[in-house]
């Protein structure tokens, strides 16, 4: 299978997810709570189950927030696999403000390589692979790249701004991003900040809408990976807080050191 049909895959497995994710949602569904206290809900679990049975035809092995953790000597030699969150800012789902995605990334090597982040209520997608695009209002399968890029804008797109923008989370805001922000207020004549939930941060990065993003709180790898290989292949970066290098995947322990996305 060619890079092009895996990114035709995971395109398809990331719609599929949304359509379940969205029949939760417009219903008047329940609340779980996991071992770390972040909520779980029956559309985290039907998109993992519409991703896996979409993906599983690839041949990778597939590595899920919702399915079974397996443990680091068993993927430690894996060169390709597939990373997924089937459902990013569960909290944001609860709140119904739409601010949710489905992610999946192509790892290799320890390196995100390819990525696609499915917004479901506004049917946005971003992709990677090489290059990065976003197509708005995406809802139908597709069976082709050239049927992709025909409909897609290029990353990032066209800014006409002078603003410094810093992109946060509407759920995380803590004492080192709020000085990271003053920080970029000493540099620039006009900094704004942009609130967005799950890894549309990233993807305000990659489109050009934001500038930065400092992220100085947990995350797990399932979180970044679709986004970073986003933000890479438009020209931007996501840098390891402690190393000052490239954030890396599938590490022993699949928690992300703090990070800065920046263009």
């Amino acid at each position: 299978m060619t890079r092009e049909n895996w990114l035709v895959q995971i395109i398809n497995a990331a719609l599929k997810g949304g359509e379940e994710i969205l029949e939760v949602y417009n219903s008047d569904f329940e609340v779980e709570t996991k071992d770390d206290n972040s909520p779980l809900t029956e559309a985290d679990k039907r998109a993992h189950i519409a991703i896996m049975n979409a993906l599983e035809k690839t041949g990778l092995p597939i590595l899920s927030e919702e399915g079974r953790q397996m443990d680091y000597a068993e993927r430690k030699d894996w060169k390709q696999f597939w990373m997924v969150d089937p459902l990013d800012g569960t909290k944001e789902f609860v709140k119904r403000n739409g601010e949710f995605t489905v992610n999946i990334a192509l790892i290799e090597e320890g390196k995100a390589t390819m990525g696609v982040i499915y917004v479901p209520v506004t049917k946005d997608l971003y992709f990677a692979d090489k290059l990065a695009y976003k197509i708005e209002g995406f809802t139908e399968p597709t069976i082709s790249i050239n049927n992709l890029l025909g409909r897609a804008e290029q990353l990032p797109l066209s800014q006409t701004r002078s603003n410094y923008v810093v992109v946060g989370s509407r759920s995380h805001m803590s004492e080192e991003t709020e000085t990271f922000i003053n920080e970029q207020k000493d540099k620039h004549s006009k900094v704004d900040i942009l609130s967005k939930g799950s890894s549309l941060k990233l993807c305000m990065v990659a489109e050009g809408a934001a500038d930065a993003y400092p992220r100085f709180a947990p995350t797990m790898e399932w979180d970044t990976a679709a986004g970073q290989a986003i933000v890479i292949a438009s020209g931007a970066n996501v840098i390891n807080w402690d190393t000052k290098e490239t954030m890396e995947y599938n590490k022993e322990n699949l928690l992300n050191s703090w990070f800065l996305v920046e263009r």
